[in-house]
């Protein structure tokens, strides 16, 4: 039937000499980086069609530079002055949260629509800061992280493109889990990403992809914020850990693992898993494992830094337990990571952002300089190699034809100042503009 209605609408289309006008953009760039790492070129015309990049030319062009139909609308944009660069991925984020001496509250007292629509407001505070595509790895609100993610995919609310992992998948008592309720309240705020032994591992990762996720996280050790004096080592089983990575790797899904002490860290890597959250405490072996796995780290410095001013902070409003291990980790995380750098490990940009406030997720930037990237190096993390570690590089992470016209500019050089990135004055998504 659906064929027959084409057929009919193809041929009055035809007859009454009706056509489907398409919506074309032209952005002049002064400076273009276009493959972040590669030459910065100057005086560039960015063509646009509909939601993709059609082309980029030398030179600045004018509407009548392309071979459109009546009825096509052109739109220009001048960008002459500016930087122009894709839009910036973050790997990890928590769009639906945010840490603060409320948030335990907050579990409690928000619905799952309140929960998503608290995720609206952050998506829009991302977007504007020149995010155009995060990766949510564990969401609150039971859906609430998947109908933002479709809402946003459809139009319906402002924001960044979401790959979304659902629920964390944890262990009982392990740091995905919510600690500190008495059990009446642990059974409203938790959630159904708990598992315990290989058959259950396999089922868990399986519902989430039912429930839509995109990827898929696990715990491999112990966390940071969770209120429980259980330190930061292994805590799924290793025949737990490869259950996990085959079971989403058989049914398509790239999967990550949270890990801060080099036991979990190498049991994840060892299992095959895609990528590792923090790597706080990777030794030698753990170095070794990413060189010929090829797995990412993503070092989240901004994370490292904001429980660690938390933690020395009066105003603290950490548990015991964790400003202990918040003083160990934080100022770690550079360490390690300027190591793993020196090894030629492949790095993707991510915050943990709900840790650190969204918004500011641009001052990872900075420290990933501190920590001994160039500037061009930090900014592929966050775009070529962003992309590759989404598994998407056909589509993101640099301004080439064929892919999503995700495109950001500034007024300074990011090359010669990284600072530049905290303050994005356009931000164009799929073609469309949100902030200029």
């Amino acid at each position: 039937m659906k064929k027959v209605i084409k057929v009919i609408v193809a041929g009055m289309a035809l007859v009454s000499g009706v056509s489907f006008s398409a919506q074309y953009g032209i952005i002049h760039a002064g400076k273009l980086m276009a493959v972040p790492g590669e030459k910065v070129t100057s005086k560039q015309s960015i063509v646009i069609l509909d939601n993709k990049i059609l082309d980029v030319r030398p030179g600045y062009i004018e509407k009548d530079a392309l071979n459109i139909s009546q009825g096509d609308t052109v739109e220009v944009i001048d960008l002459k002055n500016k930087y122009v660069l894709p839009g910036l991925i973050d790997g990890h984020v928590h769009i639906t949260d945010q840490l603060d001496s409320k948030n335990k509250l907050r579990r409690v007292e928000y619905s799952d629509p309140d929960t998503a629509l608290f995720g609206a407001y952050n998506a829009k505070i991302l977007l504007d800061a020149g995010f155009t595509t995060v990766r949510d790895l564990g969401g609150r609100g039971g859906d609430a992280v998947f109908a933002l993610r479709d809402a946003i995919n459809k139009g319906f609310v402002e924001g960044p493109r979401i790959f979304a992992a659902g629920f964390v998948i944890s262990p009982t008592g392990g740091h995905g889990q919510r600690i500190g309720y008495r059990d009446a309240v642990f059974k409203v705020v938790n959630h159904s990403g708990v598992c315990d032994g290989v058959d259950d591992c396999r089922r868990v990762v399986r519902e989430q992809v039912r429930r839509t996720a995109d990827q898929i996280k696990f715990v491999a050790t112990g966390g940071v914020l969770s209120e429980v004096a259980a330190g930061t080592g292994q805590q799924f089983f290793n025949d737990e850990i490869q259950a996990i990575v085959d079971t989403a790797h058989s049914l398509g899904r790239k999967v990550t693992a949270h890990a801060h002490n080099a036991d979990g860290i190498n049991a994840a890597l060892r299992a095959g898993v895609d990528s590792i959250e923090h790597g706080t405490f990777a030794d030698e072996e753990s170095l070794a494992l990413f060189e010929k796995t090829g797995a990412y780290l993503i070092p989240t410095l901004l994370a490292g830094a904001t429980v660690s001013e938390i933690a020395t902070s009066k105003q603290s409003f950490f548990a015991p337990s964790v400003n202990e291990k918040a003083l160990k980790v934080g100022p770690k995380l550079i360490e390690t990571l300027r190591i793993a750098h020196d090894r030629g490990i492949k790095i993707a940009f991510g915050t943990d952002s709900y840790v650190s406030k969204h918004g500011i997720n641009a001052r990872e930037f900075q420290l990933l300089v501190e920590a001994g990237l160039t500037p061009v190096e930090a900014i592929k993390t966050a775009t070529v190699y962003g992309a590759d570690n989404l598994g998407k590089s056909d589509e993101l992470g640099t301004i080439e034809s064929g892919k999503f016209a995700d495109i950001i500019a500034l007024n300074r050089d990011p090359s010669k100042d990284i600072s530049a990135l905290k303050e994005v004055d356009f931000v164009m998504k799929e073609g469309r503009v949100f902030k200029q």
